[in-house]
């Protein structure tokens, strides 16, 4: 178990670091995103270098590497979409008439470019690990696509906490997209499937016959799948999830919320 134990802190302490990092720069002036893109688009080129050069490295450092530089591409997805450089055809508020498909693609409508950005980014790591021993990185940044579609289906179809206060202000029109709800139908079946992820992963860990290098990888994944259950956890439970980050956050009120009737006007002030 003690082999677990630095990967799975250090998993930690990346994800809760990174998404603080996010946010502090998602919620500064405008003035200051495009330089905080450039920042992020050096970081992304340095990150896609490093899985490259890491690709055939069965190491632990390996592991290491691969899984910090998928984060760091994940990081850049993240910045483009919610500072508003990547986002989609009609980055506008839905409204108030819409239900059920209909406001289902006007909320994809709001990211499809972002969409096709991850996709993309996906599609380069595969490229660049293509054949190689060292696939963390692969593997990361395929499970924060995967947890991260699946909490954004259930804030579409509606949880108890929406947490909005993560939203820059300039983004006030996603609220309208967000549903207050007490349970949805996909939630169960996010947390189960991402809980059987993070078991399987750790046995994989456990494995007395894996090479170092798996252990590692293994407890990192197995780190990550847990901590984006616990998130699933945070959109429906009392849990104080805005608290891990508040050092992250301003002052400020939080965005319209979805169910509020100035959530319709949301972006078009």
């Amino acid at each position: 178990m003690s082999a677990l134990a630095l990967p799975a802190l250090y998993a930690v302490l990346l994800w809760w670091s990174a998404t603080g990092l996010v946010l502090v720069l998602q919620h500064l002036p405008r003035r200051t995103h495009a330089r905080s893109l450039v920042g992020a688009s050096a970081v992304l080129a340095g990150a896609l270098w490093a899985i490259r050069a890491s690709a055939d490295d069965a190491s632990e450092a390996g592991a290491y590497i691969g899984f910090t530089a998928a984060v760091a591409v994940w990081g850049w997805q993240e910045m483009s979409y919610y500072m508003g450089f990547v986002s989609g055809p009609k980055p506008a508020a839905c409204a108030p008439s819409l239900r059920g498909l209909d406001r289902f693609l006007a909320a994809l409508a709001t990211s499809l470019w972002h969409e096709f950005a991850i996709l993309a980014g996906g599609l380069a790591i595969l490229c660049l690990t293509w054949g190689q021993e060292n696939r963390v990185a692969l593997w990361t940044y395929a499970l924060l696509t995967l947890m991260n579609a699946s909490a954004r289906l259930n804030l579409f179809l509606g949880v108890r906490n929406l947490n909005a206060e993560f939203l820059p202000s300039h983004l006030g029109y996603l609220a309208c997209y967000l549903t207050r709800r007490p349970m949805n139908a996909l939630f169960p079946l996010s947390v189960t499937l991402g809980t059987a992820a993070t078991v399987l992963l750790t046995r994989g860990a456990l494995d007395a016959e894996a090479a170092p290098q798996a252990v590692a990888g293994f407890a990192l994944l197995a780190t990550m799948a847990a901590l984006a259950t616990l998130e699933h956890w945070f959109l429906m439970l009392p849990l104080p999830a805005a608290a891990l980050w508040s050092w992250s956050l301003p002052g400020r009120g939080a965005p319209v919320a979805a169910d509020s009737p100035e959530a319709g006007r949301a972006g078009h002030d």
